[in-house]
């Protein structure tokens, strides 16, 4: 069986299709390697809600009320002092901006020493108001139990 020369024709037969087929794969992929690859075109849309992230002006909650936003947004008066922030939903809060003025230690000492003064002109004024207050004689008026009567005669 195995010095059978049909055998042997077929299996030689069969090793050499075998090649020729890996030969033919080799060839297909060197071929595949030399062209430059392609990729396909990837064609997407995007669509973004506008992002905004800068300041923005209002001169009223009118015109805030007017804005579409699409995340928490805050909307300055033109002269700084008030805020509006409207969320995506709609709802807005105002609030009042004042600005801070940092103190020195100068500027603590002098606002220390006005309201010391302030608060002696308060003690002052009280002070003058209670002593109106108080029912004191008048130097017109004479006491009641001395008499006018001069007791001396002349000589």
């Amino acid at each position: 069986m195995y010095n059978n020369p049909y055998m042997t024709a077929y299996n030689s037969q069969a090793t050499r299709d075998k090649i020729d087929t890996q030969i033919a794969q080799l060839q297909q992929l060197k071929e595949q390697m030399s062209q430059p690859m392609q990729q396909p075109s990837i064609n997407q849309t995007f669509q973004l809600a506008p992002t905004h992230n800068g300041v923005r002006y209002a001169n009223s909650i009118d015109d805030v009320k007017k804005e579409v936003v699409y995340f928490d947004t805050p909307f300055f008066s033109n002269d700084l002092s008030v805020l509006w922030l409207k969320n995506a939903k709609g709802d807005i809060k105002a609030f009042e901006l004042k600005e801070i003025i940092k103190k020195d230690e100068k500027d603590m000492i002098i606002e220390n020493l006005q309201s010391q003064i302030n608060q002696m002109k308060e003690m002052i004024e009280n002070a003058t108001a209670n002593n109106s207050n108080v029912d004191e004689p008048s130097e017109d008026e004479q006491p009641t139990n001395v008499s006018n009567h001069r007791t001396s005669k002349k000589k």
